[in-house]
């Protein structure tokens, strides 16, 4: 079996609103041509690096349907689906904050769920070794009944309510490595054990006044970590490694999802974590062999974030090397820079005691 990769070209397509950056347009705010951070190019030149690389033709490359009213309504209330519904038909909108969507965005929301869905279904089948979702607009900010953060529907807690109304899976494992706190994931399955929940984050990024350690979930299963602005590569390795994948392994999932944002990148306009294409990488290794130990291999990546058009496609690929275990390279121009660029041993000690810290906290 083969990597699954999921895309359709309708999800580049999504666009809306009026802004520059995040900031609405208006008074002494100027216009920007690209409007929001998320827009497509970012996963439009992944795409097309992959094909250029070659690493295309070592994937089984696929699109899928939209994600059924059915399945939106295990996470979405009619009210808020209908309103979406509404708006779309009406031309577009804007339902929530940052959350902008031009005619036929409820379509092409629900196809980038449905990407999702689909990617997810073939793993637990046994049709693919592993999955990636090019999905867009993103998932892990929208609450069931509120769009935030450039996200207007849940993906990855569709895609698990599916497989489990089909009797796939029981016990999943999400882990979410987007620079910004995953407080939609968090929400919709806070109150579920059957749900590992897992957010590495920039501290205070976004949302404000979610992320913090201390909310725990039904069981502990949830779990925040909260890292420090320039925590870099070898940070986030040390994170990964005393928290992530001790928690992972005392859960024992039937199959892991990953929230796989890509604005931890040293690049990134939205984040200051110095992250670089290896660390993307090295985390996707990691998750692989902990999914290789605990469930069979099944592990989907749910593309979320990632705002750098330079840098999130080199990242991205470093992703799917990696998943798919090939010999194909597309070297990071940036890497001897980021290299260089990277903490000090003073900071490194510092973020070393403060990874330490949570994992005693969360007994890791």
């Amino acid at each position: 079996m083969t990597t699954a990769f999921f895309w359709d070209e309708r999800c580049f397509w999504h666009g809306g609103g009026n802004y520059a950056l995040t900031l609405p347009v208006g008074g002494f705010v100027q216009p920007l041509p690209a409007g929001l951070p998320e827009n497509p190019e970012t996963k439009r030149r992944l795409k097309n690096l992959a094909e250029v690389s070659g690493l295309w033709r070592e994937m089984r490359t696929l699109s899928a349907a939209p994600a059924s009213h059915q399945e939106l309504a295990r996470v979405h209330p009619e009210s808020y689906l209908a309103a979406f519904r509404a708006a779309s038909d009406a031309g577009g909108g804007e339902l929530g904050l940052r959350t902008p969507f031009g005619p036929g965005g409820y379509e092409i929301a629900a196809l980038s769920a449905g990407l999702a869905v689909e990617a997810l279904r073939s793993v637990l089948k046994g049709e693919a070794a592993n999955a990636y979702a090019l999905s867009r607009p993103p998932g892990h900010h929208c609450l069931p009944d509120w769009p935030n953060g450039f996200c207007l529907l849940a993906n990855i807690a569709i895609a698990i309510r599916a497989a489990r109304a089909e009797g796939r899976a029981a016990r999943f494992a999400v882990v979410d490595w987007d620079v910004h706190h995953g407080n939609g994931t968090e929400a919709i399955f806070l109150d579920d054990p059957e749900v590992l929940t897992i957010s590495l984050h920039q501290e205070a990024n976004y949302p404000l006044d979610t992320g913090g350690a201390d909310i725990r979930g039904a069981d502990g299963s949830n779990i925040n970590i909260p890292l420090p602005p320039g925590l870099g590569h070898r940070g986030y390795l040390a994170a990964f490694d005393r928290i992530v994948l001790p928690a992972l392994h005392r859960f024992r999932p039937d199959a892991v999802v990953v929230a796989c944002g890509y604005d931890a990148s040293a690049f990134d306009p939205l984040g200051r974590m110095l992250a670089t294409a290896e660390t993307f990488r090295e985390m996707t290794a990691r998750v692989k062999q902990a999914a290789a130990e605990l469930c069979g291999g099944r592990l989907v990546l749910v593309h979320e974030g990632g705002y750098s058009e330079v840098h999130v496609p080199f990242c991205g690929h470093a992703v799917l090397e990696e998943l798919t275990g090939s010999a194909i390279r597309a070297p990071d121009p940036m890497a001897a820079t980021l290299a260089r660029r990277q903490p000090n041993p003073r900071f490194d000690a510092f973020s070393d005691g403060w990874i330490d810290d949570l994992a005693r906290f969360f007994g890791t």
